[in-house]
């Protein structure tokens, strides 16, 4: 059984938000938002530079090694746009490879780790949407290390010119969203599959939490049966989609809104009120980590099995798993985005905030070509990875 343990990062939105005083009874604010902060890339005479990264050229560590080789990539659903085009500049940049998108698949990100796992799946890279799940899943035997590379908050997401969420705020989307789901059905993903899924269900409660005198249950029981730390069920107002739908149902009115990350919201040109850092799991100070620390679901990644997961800021994390079938490959896509180019390319339009230096959990353990762009994880998040 793995157990999540409470973690950190913050990620600012890109546009402010008016919201009323949160009135909680919880742990009251003590300080301000921890921030990761990135400079973004400044390209002179075809070098990038930014905090004192240099760009090396072609990231191959050995060209020989990769040439007439084929990227293959598993990642988290909401990587299917920006992954892609990163693995085009390497193609592009690098001869002899391709990444067609046939070996590329994009999917949540527990079902990554048991395509690992269990049905035996070769990958070149692979990606998820909880940094805790290469630590927790893959390593030691199908991985050695991972790098954190970005970070994006939930936020509630909608069709563009829907009336219903006109004048959302940090503070009143829930009102919006239960009138809204009177009609239309919201989307909701499979918290056993995606951690989409559970992050969106620790938002709800944090929402009611810290806005409603510490009542986890004051949104939550609006969309999901079962008691704040149980297996949650949708109510008959969601529908359980797949990220890759999603956009489309709501382009057609088939959903209402959903709450999802971000780089969702912006990749796919949605609508989207930010939420409070602690509820869009952005904070990462000592009051975020006490009120994270309250809350938990149950999920069940295997058939029959129950599993307890606790919320944490939403980081992505990236690794080559152990057997690869290109090595070499997997690590050249790996220090091409955490280069300025592809910080370039997590951060359009705000999706992600990139994290230079990624943090490794291990860094003697990751390639030499990834040395320079990585450094350790933050102290506090050591001993959480091993509990």
């Amino acid at each position: 059984m793995w157990e999540f343990p409470t973690s950190m990062a913050a990620a600012p939105s890109p546009s402010p938000v008016t919201a009323a005083a949160p009135s909680r009874t919880i742990g009251a604010p003590t300080g301000v938002w921890v921030v990761v902060v990135i400079v973004v890339a400044a390209a002179v005479g075809g070098i990038g530079f930014y905090a004192g990264y240099e760009y090396r050229g072609s990231p191959a560590a050995s060209p020989a090694t990769v040439e007439n080789s084929t990227l293959s990539i598993l990642g988290a659903g909401t990587l299917d746009t920006i992954f892609p085009e990163v693995a085009s500049q390497l193609a592009n940049e690098t001869p002899g490879i391709s990444a067609p998108a046939a070996a590329q698949t994009y999917e949540g990100s527990l079902d990554i780790t048991s395509a690992i796992t269990t049905t035996g799946a070769l990958a070149d890279v692979a990606a998820v949407a909880d940094y805790r799940l290469i630590p927790g899943m893959l390593e030691p035997k199908y991985a050695n290390w991972e790098v954190v590379f970005g970070a994006t908050p939930e936020v509630l997401a909608w069709q563009p010119g829907n009336p219903a969420f006109a004048g959302a705020t940090s503070a009143n989307w829930p009102s919006l969203l239960i009138n809204a789901t009177a009609k239309v059905p919201m989307g909701i993903w499979n918290a056993s599959t995606d951690p989409n899924g559970y992050n969106e269900i620790f938002s709800m409660m944090l929402q009611g939490m810290i806005y409603d005198h510490g009542n986890l249950s004051a949104v939550y029981s609006h969309f999901y049966s079962g008691a704040p730390g149980s297996f949650a069920t949708g109510l008959s107002n969601t529908i359980i989609e797949h990220e890759s739908h999603a956009a489309a149902l709501l382009a057609a009115g088939t959903v209402s809104a959903v709450i999802t990350y971000r780089s969702y919201a912006v990749v796919n040109n949605l609508a989207y009120v930010p939420f409070n850092p602690i509820v869009g799991l952005a904070a990462n100070n000592s009051t975020a980590l006490s009120d994270y620390a309250q809350l938990s679901t149950m999920i069940t990644p295997s058939l029959g099995v129950f599993e307890k997961v606790v919320p944490a800021p939403v980081l992505f994390s990236v690794t080559v798993p152990s057997n690869a079938p290109n090595p070499a490959l997997g690590a050249a896509f790996v220090h091409l985005l955490l280069s300025p180019q592809g910080a370039a390319l997590l951060s359009q339009g705000g999706a992600f905030t990139p994290i230079f230096p990624g943090w490794s959990d291990d860094r003697s353990a990751v390639p030499s070509v990834l040395a320079p762009d990585v450094t350790a994880l933050p102290s506090w998040a050591v001993p959480l990875l091993s509990t």
